[in-house]
């Protein structure tokens, strides 16, 4: 039984941050988790990383994207939102792959916080070297 969806997601992630985006075309409404865009992302830096994917495709005003997002902070969040709806437009649009993938916004960025080890300060920091 074939459901009629209007939306296609897309699932981004950054550091300890879970983009969950779909999307579907429209006037160019952005929603994260339930909150209007500028209200969510405060820093022109952060909005400009997390729109990166419809600037380069150009299509800022043709899609209505809805993101639930949720661990980390603000940056690693900017970072999956970004990566979500680059996911989600390829998907919708096959065309766009080469566009996002020469602009680098397909590839996950896989790096993560070294976990702290026992008997160090923090995860490669040693202890302070007395002499005496």
């Amino acid at each position: 039984m074939a459901v009629n969806n209007p939306y296609t997601w897309g699932t981004g992630r950054r550091k300890t941050s879970t983009a969950r985006v779909r999307i579907k075309p429209g006037t160019g409404k952005l929603v994260i988790n339930g909150r209007e865009f500028e209200d969510f992302f405060r820093t022109a830096d952060t909005r400009r990383h997390a729109l990166q994917p419809l600037v380069v495709t150009e299509t800022r005003n043709t899609y209505d994207v809805w993101v639930n997002v949720e661990g980390g902070g603000i940056t690693g969040q900017a970072g999956s939102v970004s990566l979500g709806i680059a996911r989600a437009l390829r998907r919708e649009n096959e065309n766009f792959d080469k566009v996002l993938r020469d602009n680098g916004l397909l590839t996950r960025d896989s790096r993560e916080v070294e976990r702290k080890k026992y008997g160090r300060h923090k995860a490669r920091r040693s202890t302070q070297f007395s002499k005496r």
